[in-house]
C-alpha cells in the first residue's frame, strides 16, 4: 500500500483520574504528548496537532514547536473531539485523519502510516483500526480487553469486552471459565484483540457527534460502535504483535520513563 497524505491528531485531556495531569507527564525531558506528537511526525503525517481542552497543554505543545488546538472541555468521546478539529480545520471529506492517542508515547510510527494507507486503499470504508491475534485465555476474558470480529474482507462486524467469538462448546463443558477459555484457544479459537487507533475520512467525523448513541455503545461503552451501528464500514488491519502499552497508571509512567534513561 502506497502512503496517502494524512492528518494525525492527539487527542490530549488533562483530567484523568489514575494520573492527573497526564500529557504532562515528564519523559526524559518532554512532556509525553510532545513524545506522541513526534512518534506521529515519525510516520509521515502532512501535519500533527494536539488537541486539548487545557490551556497548560497548548503551552507545553508551542515551548517545543509542536502544532496544538484548543477544543471544547464537555466531548464526550476522542471522537468528537477529532469532529470539532476536522470541522475547524475545513477538511476535505475525504481527507485522512489518524487518530493517535497522546498517552501512547512508544506507538510506532509504521502501525500510524499503515492505518492511514489501508483506509485509503479501501473506498467503502469510513474508518481504520488494527487488531492482532490474542493468544493469552486471560486477555480473552479481560472486559478491559476489546475483542473483535471481522468479516471475509477484514471488515469489522462487531466489537465487544466480552469474549467473542464465544467458544460455547468450551464453556458447557467446563464449569471453570479460566479453564474453559484456555481449551477453547487449545481447539484453535480465533479471537482478535483491538488495538485503539483510528484512522477516518474527514466525512465521517463530521457526522458522528449527530449520530445517535445506540444502546450498544452505552452498554459496551465502546464509541466505534456507533460507526457499525449507522451502516459505515470499519477495515482492520491485522498486525503480528501488540504495540507497546500506553501510559495509564504511575506504573506506567515509570516503565516507559526507564526505556528513555
Amino acid at each position: 500500500m502506497t502512503t496517502p497524505a494524512f492528518i494525525a491528531v492527539v487527542p490530549a485531556r488533562l483530567k484523568s483520574t489514575r494520573l492527573p495531569n497526564k500529557p504532562l507527564a515528564d519523559i526524559a525531558g518532554l512532556p509525553m504528548v510532545v513524545r506522541v506528537a513526534r512518534r506521529a511526525a515519525e510516520a509521515g503525517a502532512s501535519r500533527v496537532l494536539v488537541a486539548t481542552d487545557a490551556p497548560a497543554v497548548i503551552a507545553a505543545c508551542e515551548r517545543h514547536g509542536v502544532d496544538a488546538m484548543l477544543t471544547r472541555a464537555d466531548h464526550p468521546t476522542g471522537t468528537d473531539r477529532l469532529a470539532e478539529v476536522a470541522t475547524t480545520l475545513g477538511l476535505a471529506d475525504d481527507a485522512i485523519v489518524v487518530n493517535v492517542q497522546g498517552d501512547e508515547p512508544l506507538i510506532p510510527p509504521a502501525l500510524v502510516r499503515d492505518c492511514a494507507a489501508l483506509l485509503d486503499a479501501r473506498p467503502e470504508c469510513a474508518v481504520a483500526t488494527a487488531a492482532h491475534a490474542i493468544h493469552d485465555p486471560a486477555d480473552y476474558l479481560n472486559p478491559n480487553v476489546v475483542k473483535l470480529v471481522l468479516d471475509t474482507a477484514d471488515r469489522a462486524l462487531y466489537f465487544s469486552r466480552a469474549p467473542i467469538p464465544f467458544a460455547r462448546d468450551a464453556f458447557l463443558t467446563e464449569a471453570d471459565r479460566q479453564t474453559a477459555a484456555a481449551n477453547a484457544f487449545t481447539a484453535g479459537l480465533p479471537a482478535l484483540r483491538h488495538v485503539g487507533i483510528y484512522a477516518y475520512r474527514a466525512a465521517t467525523l463530521r457526522e458522528f457527534p449527530g449520530q445517535t448513541v445506540p444502546p450498544e455503545e452505552r452498554f459496551e461503552a465502546l464509541e466505534q460502535l456507533r460507526i457499525l451501528h449507522h451502516g459505515f464500514r470499519i477495515a482492520v488491519l491485522r498486525i503480528a504483535d501488540a504495540p507497546p502499552a500506553g501510559v495509564d497508571t504511575q506504573g506506567d509512567l515509570d516503565r516507559v520513563r526507564a526505556l528513555f534513561a
